[in-house]
């Protein structure tokens, strides 16, 4: 990390936690953030849901919800890029404060609640997409929809022509009853109807499931289950959590979703519970407390082919991208595999 990024940071972290995010993405989009190295090597490069990617570590969903700093995301080295939620309406979300760091647990607790410009103005962002970047879009309901289910289909036909990939989201904890839509029979539903509208876009583009990390047994064997039916193309494991166990700081108590490094385990478990309910046969995305290069090779061999990160970036900047990756390389070295993909999986059944 170089003094500028780390005094960066460090102011930021005196600033309340959204404004501090706005004046984050405010700088990416003005180029005045000192980019990162891209890290380039055929053995992160792999396959993924259809997808080129250059590299598995990817940006997750919330960072960038209105799409407004594309170009300086395509320079930062992500090996994808994921923007949203986007819902059909614009919607403010819940009322501030609802953003919280929680310094001694490296985390963070947000119940923003799917605010978003609505789906008009992000589609026109998207439009406007930089050349070279893997980008897809977390597709959201808007909290007072008659149908949620057929929201996330109307997203998708509205936006799914600048898209590489879209990723249906019924695992936020903060649009009350959102979750419910996980239920087997309400998600094969949903699943449909998101179906038939990419079944309907000129280009037909991977979708993704992103999934709770709360979810019990019986859930978790029903949702892999009905992804296999729907013939999904990737699942995300996973959103924030609700859980609160062992935390120290101030803020513990907030209502909201729980990310950063108090999940890791609790994320991993599902997903490499994920893995051996499918099989292998539909690849995954590692989401959840990874905050260094052993953080995502823990993913990746518990079966992600694949992580995002979002949190740890509040610490650690930017440059925490190219750190993961370069080393990834170093730990491919040690343990004797030659790419990404011969990793994926090797250490799943310690996560069972």
């Amino acid at each position: 990390m170089s003094l500028i990024e780390r005094a960066g940071i460090a102011l930021l972290q005196q600033i309340d936690p959204e404004r501090a995010h706005g004046f984050a993405l405010g700088a990416l989009r003005s180029g005045l953030v000192p980019l990162p190295a891209l890290v380039v090597s055929p053995r992160l490069r792999s396959q993924f849901a259809g997808l080129d990617l250059p590299n598995p570590v990817g940006l997750a969903a919330g960072f960038d919800k209105n799409a407004t700093a594309l170009r300086g995301l395509a320079r930062v080295g992500f090996g994808f890029v994921e923007v949203g939620a986007a819902t059909p309406r614009p919607q403010i979300g819940n009322p501030r404060p609802r953003l919280y760091r929680l310094p001694e647990d490296r985390a963070v607790i947000n119940r923003f609640g799917f605010n978003n410009e609505g789906v008009e103005v992000i589609a026109a962002r998207l439009a406007q997409r930089p050349e070279g970047m893997v980008l897809g879009l977390n597709l959201g309901a808007n909290k007072d929809s008659a149908d949620r289910a057929a929201d996330f289909a109307a997203v998708l036909s509205r936006c799914g022509a600048h898209l590489d990939f879209a990723t249906v989201n019924v695992s936020s904890p903060n649009t009350e009853s959102l979750r419910d839509l996980q239920g087997a029979e309400a998600l094969a539903a949903l699943l449909a109807g998101v179906m038939a509208a990419r079944d309907g876009l000129a280009r037909k583009i991977p979708i993704f499931l992103k999934i709770a990390p709360d979810l019990t047994e019986a859930e978790l064997a029903d949702i892999a289950r009905v992804a296999l039916e729907a013939k999904l193309d990737a699942i995300i494991a996973t959103n924030t959590t609700i859980t609160r166990q062992g935390l120290k700081s101030v803020h513990s108590g907030e209502k909201g979703g729980l990310s950063g490094v108090p999940l890791f385990d609790l994320s991993t478990r599902v997903l490499a519970r994920l893995s051996h309910l499918t099989n292998g046969t539909i690849p995954l995305i590692g989401v959840g407390g990874i905050a260094s290069a052993e953080d995502a090779y823990a993913k990746i061999r518990a079966g992600a082919s694949a992580v995002q990160l979002y949190s740890a970036l509040t610490w650690q900047g930017l440059s925490l991208v190219g750190r993961i990756n370069r080393g990834l390389i170093v730990l491919l070295d040690r343990d004797g595999f030659q790419t990404i993909a011969d990793a994926v999986g090797t250490d799943r059944q310690r996560w069972l």
